[in-house]
């Protein structure tokens, strides 16, 4: 199948899963519990191919196990609208757990899920009522170990001992450029060992009784994660390609499959062909699935006759709804509440942890700085894995890839914290959440040349715009306490796609016009001259809206008929209908300047071809963010001139 289905497209990766297919077949018929009827039954265990690129080792085994995945499919292998593309994708396809393809993140991912399923059985499980009793099962390939988020996420899998995580290393010393020995001598073994791993080592990947024993021996080891190492041949039965770098990406031809077929005894002639037995043995596998999760739905009926509200509670975080009351008793911030909005963030999020026992979550050693610590939660570790303050440590790409893992488990509502000059070493995880659309939050304080003496190298400037551009990433910068408030209303309320709140380090003002209840429209109008004919719209975001609201004061003193605009979130308002968003932003009004403290680049969408943009499109200093804020011509007066000479 995996040759066929290669050459058919004449496009693919055939040399992992010829290699790979009895560790596999192994794994889909004699360990994993699954339902191919109910892909999405909770307690079942995940297995993620961390080495996307050899999806069809995932499309077949599917394919087989009586998943939605017929052989029509796999002839439509990478083709446009079919159920097997390229690469694995979340949703698109039953039975795949996670979009994979850059490599290390399905391995990253996979410690996610063993983070959820530790902390969902310390919370739920009972006496005589396992409910949560799953493994997380990860096959990752040289390129996945190379990579430094794998690294990063094996590290603080080992220190949280994630005994129910089962890697499975496929060694088979070959990546595109030839051998691993080009880039990658190092011991294997022996990191894992240091990062408190349990290691076993596989000679042979068509040994099925050494991989069966290994596996048995990785699901009794229940203090440390595991990790097997398995020597493979890529292209396994190939005659000329075996063992080779051609065997890796590119099909292998119509005659090498011929071939390989006649070594493998089979018909060289004939393609996509599964036989009778093999479709017999696999429904066997198939009524075990059903009967597995029909014995787990017996024993949950049982535990909600013992347990009624943990079970109404375990059903509704598992099915991503909102508790009944979680409206009730949000703080509220006045007039006098002048304070960072990362401080005000911290009194809010206390809040989102008692009304939402599902939010978990932490920060790349920055707590103190993020100020997102959950007060009454005690922290994550193997001694209380019911704790909700998880310590990544100094790890943002893997915390990042970590949170996309616990989003797809389901049940929780991970969130992430660090400076948001560090979101550079978390992009391509949180393109992941953007790409998967998951249900993770991003709490990323320090937001601009406001920090202030650190300098340059901790001072974002072109981050929002990146993150702006991103489809289906909502990026909220609050501009006071009680905006600040509404974004985090929004983003524990929505569960739809991954949220970014954006938070200053230094105080702002609490203006008195400012809305919680309309950061989810994502602009709306703060401040306007009355009984004049508008002039001017300024529109500002985070920490300028209080500076341009002393514009804006200043201008309407002058006599100039103006609009401020508050505009936490660019995404929220496209999301509005064209009335409410020509209502705020009229057309008819040319006059318009943005100010925000980062690029100007993309803000021509709203200010046009007549506006201004009040920004920075250069790198920060170091300096006390006043002076910072004076010296790069984010001030009242600056705003007030160029006004005046837009309108002159």
């Amino acid at each position: 199948l995996y040759m066929d289905a290669v050459q058919k497209a004449n496009s693919g990766h055939p040399g992992t899963p010829m290699a790979l297919a009895p560790l596999t077949h192994l794994l889909w018929s004699r360990f994993l519990k699954y339902n191919p009827k109910n892909p999405n039954w909770v307690d079942r265990d995940r297995f993620v191919l961390s080495c996307g690129h050899a999806s069809m080792l995932l499309y077949s085994q599917l394919h087989l196990a009586g998943f939605e995945v017929s052989l029509e499919d796999l002839k439509q292998f990478r083709q446009w609208g079919s159920k097997t593309p390229g690469h694995p994708e979340y949703k698109h396809t039953a039975g795949v757990e996670t979009t994979t393809g850059p490599l290390g993140q399905g391995f990253t991912n996979g410690v996610g899920m063993a983070i959820a399923e530790k902390h969902l059985a310390a919370r739920f499980n009972r006496d005589g009522f396992s409910i949560v009793d799953h493994f997380t099962y990860v096959l990752a390939s040289d390129g996945d170990l190379m990579e430094g988020v794998a690294a990063e996420a094996a590290s603080i899998a080992g220190h949280l001992e994630l005994g129910k995580l089962i890697v499975f290393y496929d060694d088979n010393e070959i990546t595109i450029d030839g051998s691993t020995e080009l880039a990658f001598s190092e011991n294997v073994a022996a990191r894992f060992e240091a990062y408190g791993w349990h290691v076993q080592f596989v000679a042979d990947a068509n040994d099925l009784k050494l991989l069966e024993q290994a596996t048995l021996t990785a699901q009794q080891e229940t203090e440390k994660p595991s990790l097997i190492i398995v020597r493979s041949q890529i292209g396994f039965g190939s005659p000329h390609k075996a063992g080779t770098s051609d065997a890796h990406g590119a099909p292998l031809g119509e005659e090498e499959i011929k071939l390989t077929k006649q070594i493998y005894g089979w018909d060289p002639e004939k393609k996509f062909i599964v036989p009778e037995e093999v479709t017999a043995f696999y429904a066997k596998c198939i009524a075990a699935g059903k009967q597995r999760e029909g014995q787990w739905q017996e024993m949950f009926t049982r535990y909600a006759k013992t347990h009624p509200e943990l079970a109404q509670e375990f059903q509704r975080v598992m099915e991503g709804r909102l508790p009944e009351e979680w409206k009730n008793d949000w703080p509220s911030f006045g007039p006098k509440d002048a304070m960072a909005t990362r401080q005000a963030s911290f009194k809010v999020m206390q809040k989102v942890a008692a009304a939402f026992p599902e939010f978990i979550g932490g920060s790349a050693d920055l707590a103190v700085s993020n100020l997102t610590s959950l007060e009454d939660c005690p922290d994550f570790s193997p001694l209380h894995p019911n704790g909700r303050n998880i310590h990544f440590g100094i790890r943002e790409h893997a915390m990042a890839g970590i949170c996309n893992g616990i989003a797809l488990h389901k049940g929780l509502l991970p969130f992430a914290a660090t400076f948001f000059t560090f979101t550079d070493y978390m992009r391509p995880s949180m393109r992941l959440a953007a790409l998967m659309n998951l249900p993770v939050r991003y709490v990323l304080t320090h937001d601009s040349i406001g920090l202030g003496e650190d300098g340059p190298t901790h001072q974002p400037i072109e981050h929002l715009m990146s993150l702006r551009i991103m489809p289906n990433m909502t990026t909220i910068r609050p501009a006071d306490p009680t905006e600040t408030l509404g974004a985090w209303q929004y983003a524990a309320s929505h569960r739809e796609g991954p949220m970014a709140l954006v938070l200053t380090r230094q105080k702002v003002p609490s203006l008195e016009a400012t809305n919680a209840d309309a950061v989810e429209k994502g602009a709306y109008v703060l401040a306007e001259s009355p009984g004049k004919a508008l002039e001017l719209v300024l529109i500002a975001t985070g920490s300028e809206v209080g500076l341009a609201f002393d514009a804006w004061k200043e201008l309407d003193t002058a006599g100039i008929a103006t609009r401020l605009v508050s505009m936490p979130s660019w995404e929220l308002f496209e999301k509005q209908p064209k009335e409410y968003r020509e209502n705020v932003l009229p057309p008819h009004i040319k006059h318009r300047i943005s100010i925000e403290a980062g690029a100007t680049f993309g803000w021509q969408k709203y200010v046009g071809d007549e506006g201004r943009s009040i920004g920075l499109d250069h790198f920060g200093a170091s300096a006390p963010a006043n002076v910072l804020f004076e010296k790069f011509g984010l001030t009242k007066e600056v705003i007030v001139a160029v006004a005046k000479q837009l309108l002159s």
